[in-house]
């Protein structure tokens, strides 16, 4: 009887085993999934650069002028999970990514996976990109190119277990990583709308901040940009819906204005790590801004988070 219980359970274990196998294997994208994407554009790519804040992280800190595009990672970000260390993805063929195809690219920014076949882990917000049109990032790809190799590999995350476990994220990739929309749209939203959900869910990925996670880090969607506490859990980030405890006061032209400019409506400066990300939206087009500020003045009203 207990060798039979034994047989069993070992059978268990087997089962098990190899259904979380399956389940947490890296869904990869093939050559085919880009047989319609255009070659990329640089020009083009230099605008998602800059919607995505790729700068904001993978820049030395403080990086100012032409030394903001020079990606060689190393950016540390504390978390409760462990610190994660940005790489480097400059087009150094060794050191960055610049021996990478633009189907590693795509993977690595759609479906959070590297070329070697392991998960990233989610503080590369590809739970985001994974909203973008593979056009665009074809054509961050081809922008990414044209910038300076930088020599160096930045250091290894340090996380403890089960964290530094990689296989794990599959299944949180189960819960968390879709390519649908956060906000659903009625048939009469405006482009400006609908293009401003395609930046602020997409590229921009403002709600990896302004979204208040699980305790699996996972972001809660139900509060979707009610704010939270910061990712390294210092201070808190603001609410960004259009209830009152948001922004609601703000109009679209403020918060255009914002994005342009840094300052409020009542005239406070842009600080802490927004300021990079206003820097970042400074350098689209006065479209782009009015589009983000439609969308924002759009999705639910949700109060404060906390």
């Amino acid at each position: 009887m207990r060798r039979k219980l034994l047989f069993v359970l070992c059978g268990f274990v087997a089962v098990a085993g190899a259904a979380f196998w399956f389940l947490t294997a890296p869904n990869r994208l093939d050559g085919s999934a880009l047989a319609a994407v255009q070659a990329g554009d640089p020009v083009r790519g230099e605008r998602m650069f800059f919607a995505g804040g790729c700068a904001s992280c993978h820049a030395a800190a403080d990086a100012e002028g032409e030394a903001e595009l020079e990606l060689g990672g190393g950016a540390p970000l504390e978390t409760p999970f462990g610190t994660f260390v940005a790489p480097n993805i400059s087009p150094h063929p060794e050191d960055g990514i610049g021996a990478w195809s633009e189907v590693d690219f795509a993977n690595a920014m759609l479906r959070g996976v590297s070329p070697d076949g392991e998960h990233y882990y989610p503080a590369f917000p590809y739970t985001s990109y994974a909203r973008m049109e593979r056009q665009d990032v074809a054509d961050l790809f081809a922008f990414l190119k044209t910038l300076p190799p930088v020599e160096g590999r930045s250091e290894e995350h340090s996380l403890s277990f089960p964290y530094n476990m990689r296989r794990g994220i599959g299944l949180w990739k189960l819960l968390y990583l879709h390519e649908e929309p956060v906000v659903a749209l009625g048939e009469d939203a405006s482009e400006a709308v609908q293009r401003g959900r395609y930046l602020v869910e997409g590229p921009g990925h403002c709600g990896a901040c302004h979204t208040p996670r699980s305790f699996t880090g996972g972001q809660r969607l139900d509060l979707w940009l009610a704010g939270g506490e910061a990712v390294e859990g210092q201070g808190s980030v603001p609410n960004i819906t259009p209830h009152e405890e948001g922004i609601g006061s703000w109009s679209e032209g403020d918060i255009a204005y914002y994005l342009e400019s840094g300052f409020t409506p009542d005239f406070d400066s842009v600080g802490g790590a927004m300021a990079d990300v206003q820097r970042n939206m400074a350098r689209l087009t006065d479209v782009d801004r009015e589009a983000i500020a439609a969308y924002l003045k759009a999705v639910p009203e949700k109060a404060n988070s906390e």
